[in-house]
């Protein structure tokens, strides 16, 4: 299983993405500029440039036509697809954490930080309204509460909103009641990293610093599965096409330069979906793994990484000869 290794950001990756059809990789890290690959062959397609600072998080809509992102220079930028250009820069009194697009595409799902006298917020825009564009107005906002989100995703279609907190607790609220939370759970004990879903949107994959992935059900989040580890999990996602995850991580970057790649535990690990069971390791980043996302057709995945390169596996036939055995 050799990897493209693509090389484009000069600091740590935050969030990889593939647009619906797969064709198109996104990367955002942090150095200011978000890159977006052809992921048959790694070649790099352009780049999004007028960040000025450390971009969070990044999210392409579903007809690959527009790309959202969102920074630490307290913005959220919308940009064309096709030619590279900003088509919107909506501000915010401190940095984005999150962004996502709604299934169908018109809405954008962001949250910001907690910072000073500013209380970290939950913002939906309608990117078809100029004054929602410009930070004027918005859909739905309302506060996170005590505890700010650090993963986002959208609810069952387009209804609802869900977030992953900083204390590690998963929240689902009513867009249209915001205010008011439908459910809340407490089974990480510390944060957060990220959220994905399976391919048909029924069950969610969080990744936490408590060294655990685990699955929930997406309409009522039980709690389903939990995957363990020995290290923080950044980033976790689920096979489109078998019943595996793959999860992404490792110690604290502070403490990377103290150790040896092979003692850091820099893999990507691969868990079967229903018995919690490790079957198989991936190496090849030089530092812990931010962000993992499997290709929309699930023949390979990709991963980001603390030393700032993009690594796409393209997994051999025997991968998809394996069977657990049970």
């Amino acid at each position: 299983m050799k990897p493209i290794v693509l090389h484009g950001h000069e600091r740590a990756i935050t969030k990889i993405r593939y647009n619906k059809e797969g064709d198109l990789l996104f990367s955002s890290s942090k150095d200011n500029i978000p890159n977006v690959w052809y992921s048959v062959n790694g070649e790099r397609l352009g780049t999004f440039n007028g960040h000025n600072g450390a971009i969070w998080s990044i999210d392409c809509n579903w007809d690959s036509t527009k790309v959202v992102t969102g920074g630490a220079d307290n913005s959220m930028r919308i940009w064309d697809l096709q030619t590279g250009k900003e088509i919107a820069n909506v501000l915010t009194n401190t940095a984005v954490r999150t962004v996502t697009f709604s299934y169908s595409g018109k809405l954008i799902y962001y949250t910001t930080d907690a910072v000073m006298k500013f209380p970290s917020e939950n913002i939906v825009i309608d990117i078809s309204c100029p004054s929602h564009l410009k930070g004027d107005d918005n859909v739905a906002r309302f506060p996170s509460g005590q505890h700010k989100p650090t993963a986002a995703l959208w609810g069952d279609l387009d209804r609802s909103l869900i977030t992953g907190h900083i204390n590690g607790s998963v929240s689902k609220w009513d867009l249209k009641m915001p205010n008011e939370k439908l459910i809340s759970v407490d089974q990480h004990k510390k944060q957060i990293n990220d959220m994905q879903f399976n391919s048909d949107e029924t069950m969610i994959l969080t990744a936490s610093s408590d060294n655990t992935a685990k699955l929930f059900d997406a309409d009522t989040l039980k709690h389903l599965k939990t995957y363990k580890t020995e290290r923080p999990v950044n980033s976790a996602a689920i096979s489109p096409i078998r019943d595996h995850v793959v999860l992404g991580g490792g110690q604290e970057a502070m403490q990377v330069t103290t150790t040896s790649a092979r003692e850091g535990k820099f893999e990507a690990r691969f868990y079967h979906l229903v018995f919690e069971e490790e079957f198989a390791r991936v190496k090849g980043h030089f530092g812990p793994i931010n962000s993992v996302a499997f290709h929309p057709d699930g023949k390979s995945y990709a991963s980001g990484g603390e030393d700032g390169l993009v690594r796409i596996h393209t997994f051999d036939p025997s991968y998809f000869d394996f069977d657990f055995e049970y």
